[in-house]
């Protein structure tokens, strides 16, 4: 059982005395204290038959729905689905065009009793937790990202496990550190990543892979490189900075860099990691020969993806301001990911190299006049 009941006198401590001020957390603590969590054991676990008997399309559960992926992702899964048979959820309040597109709810993950009921309530088959804060943000609010990166995940794999979900968490570059080989940085080596983010990825795939292996629970897991999409404003990652130069670009025709113009880093469009999503949650289990997987499409420096920029934009002026909390993160990050494994068992492959996505980025963003005006 993953709760003991030794819990019940810590979370009544907690309650007394909260450790980090944030009352969800004392909230989270309380319902995981007295909402036992009962977790079939492997043995009579069938899960993936579970999810599957009763309906011909999944119903899809996302948290974090209003970050970077979740929405992109709704609006695939719900061309593929069925509109009403993909909820969105977060802790915000989406802007009408989310709101208006297809069914949103409320749900806080460190909520362990909404989270269940949400699952039972809506027949929930597939869960994908995209909640988390990222690399450079958690680094400033340590506590915040242990709780939502850690606790909130606990809560989601015990719920997987009890009702036989199939789970999807993405992992990340951020996953490795100093010591991982860089380039190519393999599915399984070293990791010891030296950021909260990193960590907390860590632990996400050790224990969704745990939870497969004990419990039977259909983990599934891709190690995200750094992403890039125009419909969304940079959230706090490392490499923000690939989609902050288009913005700029159209905008002033100035960027200012906060990496060093050498420092490369894997990357992909958001198209190719949406699609490589539902691709990893649609192969047959017997497919995966593991559980978590890289996945890469191009890698590039700022200095490479800047001068492609500037085959469009003539007049871009790029400058370079290193923040060193930033730079020293990707200095411990791969450069590059083998992902064979991913194009080996399930079939995965890229659509688009670094030529491709500037072009669809400036066309998306509206560049059209300045392109025309550099021309």
């Amino acid at each position: 059982m993953p709760v003991f009941r030794a819990l019940s006198k810590v979370a009544k401590q907690a309650l007394l005395t909260p450790a980090c001020g944030c009352q969800s957390l004392t909230v989270a603590i309380r319902n995981i204290s007295f909402s036992p969590r009962q977790v079939t054991s492997g043995s009579d676990a069938s899960f993936h038959s579970v999810s599957f008997s009763e309906t011909d399309h999944p119903k899809v559960l996302i948290t974090g729905g209003l970050g970077q992926l979740g929405v992109g992702l709704a609006k695939l899964l719900r061309k593929r689905f069925g509109k009403n048979n993909v909820i969105l959820s977060d802790i915000r309040k989406p802007p009408s065009n989310v709101f208006h597109s297809g069914p949103f709810i409320y749900s806080d993950i460190l909520d362990y009793k909404n989270l269940r009921e949400i699952v039972v309530n809506n027949r929930i088959t597939w869960l994908v937790h995209y909640s988390a804060l990222l690399s450079a943000v958690g680094e400033s609010n340590v506590a915040l990202a242990r709780a939502v990166n850690i606790t909130g995940l606990h809560n989601i794999l015990d719920i997987a496990a009890e009702h036989g979900l199939r789970l999807f968490v993405p992992s990340t570059i951020g996953a490795f550190g100093p010591t991982s080989p860089r380039n190519p940085t393999p599915d399984l080596c070293v990791q010891r990543p030296r950021t909260i983010y990193g960590v907390s990825k860590v632990h996400a795939e050790l224990m969704g892979e745990y939870y497969h292996h004990r419990y039977g629970l259909d983990f599934r897991c891709l190690r995200y490189p750094g992403i890039i999409s125009a419909d969304s404003q940079p959230g706090g990652g490392t490499t923000d900075y690939a989609v902050q130069i288009f913005h700029d670009a159209v905008k002033n025709g100035k960027f200012e860099c906060n990496l060093k113009p050498d420092t490369r880093l894997p990357m992909m469009y958001i198209d190719d990691c949406l699609r490589a999503t539902l691709e990893v949650m649609e192969a047959p289990t017997e497919t995966l020969s593991m559980r978590t997987y890289n996945i890469n499409a191009m890698s590039f420096t700022p200095e490479e993806l800047a001068n492609e920029v500037q085959k469009q934009l003539p007049d871009l002026q790029v400058t370079y301001e290193i923040d060193s909390v930033r730079q020293a993160i990707a200095d411990s990050w791969p450069m590059n990911f083998d992902d064979s494994n991913a194009r080996n068992d399930w079939g995965w492959k890229h659509d688009y190299d670094l030529p491709e996505l500037v072009q669809t980025m400036l066309n998306f963003i509206g560049s059209d006049s300045r392109i025309a005006q550099a021309n």
